[in-house]
């Protein structure tokens, strides 16, 4: 039995290699880029199935070159890209095979994330106990509405026909007012402060006439 057993192995072994010798070496070469070949991918891993998970790596311009049978299984796998299952084609003319590969990228959506500037639950309800409460709509739109709130506004926002109109009236009121009382302190016989000077003086020479 165990004679039997020996034959049987010896037999697979020489078998197996004999199939090892009539695989052909084949110098696999190429480039790996994206599929509209505009970028290449660079660093990609290169398993060879076949050959026991031999693994060779692209350069950084996505460039490889080793030696390889025909037949052989490659798996191309690189960072955010889907993996490429490649097998080298029997009966080659050459010894040699050149090979474009592309690769597509994957395009994975990550969940969004919210950052909070608390460090623990205790901090954020402290922090909301003391927080002031923003106004509500209403009281927003009366403070816009104040002489404070509408101040930033009179010299951006332009005017219209009425507001000019209305601010030239006001303006020439104003000037008349003003032209008024300059010409009424100008004449003595409007100007009140002119008279109360006249009487006291009539009055303080009536004094000084009654002392002679």
């Amino acid at each position: 039995m165990c004679i039997r057993l020996i034959i049987v192995s010896l037999f697979c072994l020489v078998y197996s290699f004999a199939q090892a010798q009539d695989k052909r070496l084949v110098q696999f070469s190429g480039i790996i880029t994206t599929p509209d070949s505009n970028t290449f991918v660079p660093y990609v891993t290169i398993t060879n199935k076949t050959a026991h998970n031999q693994a060779y790596i692209a350069n950084y311009k996505g460039y490889f070159s080793f030696v390889a049978n025909e037949n052989d299984t490659l798996v191309f796998s690189a960072v955010g890209y889907q993996s490429i299952l490649i097998t080298i084609p029997p009966n080659l003319a050459d010894q040699r095979y050149t090979l474009m590969v592309k690769m597509k990228q994957i395009v994975i959506n990550l969940p969004a994330v919210r950052v909070y500037p608390w460090a623990s639950t205790d901090e954020f309800k402290k922090e909301f106990m003391t927080m002031k409460v923003a106004d509500d709509d209403l009281a927003i739109a009366k403070k816009n509405l104040t002489k404070k709130g509408l101040a930033p506004s009179y010299t951006s926002v332009p005017r219209d026909g009425q507001e000019i109109t209305s601010a030239s009236f006001q303006n020439y009121h104003n000037s008349l007012e003003n032209k008024n009382i300059n010409q009424n302190y100008a004449n003595p016989l409007l100007n009140p402060f002119a008279w109360k000077s006249f009487l006291e003086q009539i009055f303080q020479g009536d004094r000084s006439n009654n002392k002679n």
